[in-house]
């Protein structure tokens, strides 16, 4: 502070924004067990910014906390403290950027709870808990044989985006959908999930199925399967913390948010996603 004051001369206010910023800084440091600024790395930022973004900090002020961030860091490396400033391949958000819709748990809910028993119902409950529970593409989840689950190992064999086979812990919740549907139907090989006409169902129709059952419960958003996708994402990332998890759970190559690339070894992953995701604990 007084570098900010007697060096660059900077107005009160803009002191004070500072030293709230670095506090709060210092304060997630802490929370994260860096003890050292030379530990803070660009993962630490990226987490810092996310959890801004989930506590509704708008672009602006999340902008001015990357800036104070930059100077603090840029100071320590002119002083020698540091080797490098890490925030600066940081990219801050956009003033008029809005952060994508999600739905909390309790919306989720209502779209799980089954209202028959009919093959229609059972499938389309399993469908949303897969999506949710395995945070996956529409695309992925239309292209699932039933040998790709794995109930032994509670897995699930997810063919991603180019053509990249990943392994994603398919939580209980989301077993006991697929066994109840797949017990009904009498299905045994093949697509998973079919359409009335016993034919792998399409895109289009999970779209408009996930559409009307929000609806119907009284979600007065738009809602469709890729915002499953991201509810599963934010919920297990505010659970867990855990950047490198959620990237790998996901099948995310490359996240501009995290600007981190890491291959967990998948049981680890489990034990996370175990520990961590709302539909993956066991009921008693």
């Amino acid at each position: 502070m007084l570098y900010l004051r007697v060096e660059r001369h900077y107005a009160l206010n803009t002191q004070q924004a500072y030293q709230r910023d670095l506090q709060q800084l210092l304060s997630f440091a802490n929370q994260q067990g860096v003890n050292s600024w030379i530990d803070l790395t660009v993962e630490h930022l990226n987490l810092l910014v996310m959890k801004m973004r989930h506590a509704n900090s708008s672009g602006r002020t999340i902008r001015r906390h990357l800036s104070s961030i930059r100077g603090f860091l840029s100071y320590l490396v002119n002083q020698r403290y540091l080797p490098s400033n890490c925030a600066l391949g940081l990219q801050p958000p956009k003033l008029d950027q809005r952060l994508p819709k999600i739905l909390d748990y309790g919306q989720l809910t209502l779209m799980l709870n089954p209202r028959s028993k009919s093959p229609s119902e059972l499938r389309d409950v399993a469908i949303i808990e897969v999506i949710y529970s395995c945070g996956l593409r529409v695309s992925e989840l239309v292209s699932l044989d039933v040998n790709d689950i794995d109930t032994k190992q509670g897995f699930l064999n997810v063919m991603g985006k180019g053509g990249k086979m990943r392994h994603t812990p398919l939580g209980e919740s989301a077993q006991k959908a697929i066994a109840n549907y797949l017990q009904k139907t009498g299905v045994t090989q093949g697509a998973l999930f079919l359409n009335n006409r016993h034919i792998r169902i399409s895109v289009r129709a999970i779209q408009t199925m996930v559409k009307k059952r929000a609806l119907e419960v009284g979600i007065k958003i738009n809602v469709h399967p890729h915002m499953l996708r991201h509810a599963a994402a934010t919920h297990f990332l505010q659970s867990s913390h855990d950047l490198r998890s959620v990237q790998e759970f996901l099948g995310h190559e490359s996240i501009k948010s995290t600007q981190v690339y890491t291959h967990l070894d998948f049981l680890e992953l489990s034990k996370v996603y175990d520990k961590c995701h709302p539909r993956a604990k066991k009921t008693t």
